[in-house]
């Protein structure tokens, strides 16, 4: 899988799974470039969410909803994910 796959599909089902009015992932892959351990074919991914819905929800309680939705991309291509909530 390609990044921009990866991206595709985090949008879709995050979309699919919660009430957002906006949401941007980006490829942050280059921070992790020369870390022990790094393999290519995880990405390292920030996802800023506008959304109302997350905004009610303790940061845990989002943070976890998103990584249940995002579950099989954490075990197979996601080596770092970041989130905002605004």
């Amino acid at each position: 899988m390609n990044i921009n796959e990866l991206i595709a599909i985090v949008k879709k089902k995050i979309e699919k799974n919660i009430n957002v009015e906006k949401i941007f992932v980006e490829d942050k892959t280059y921070l992790h470039k020369n870390h022990p351990g790094n393999n290519k074919n995880k990405f390292h991914i920030k996802i800023i969410l506008h959304s109302q819905e997350l905004k009610e929800m303790s940061k845990i309680e989002s943070n976890k909803k998103i990584y249940k939705i995002l579950i099989d991309e954490l075990k197979d291509y996601i080596h770092s994910v970041q989130i905002l909530i605004h």
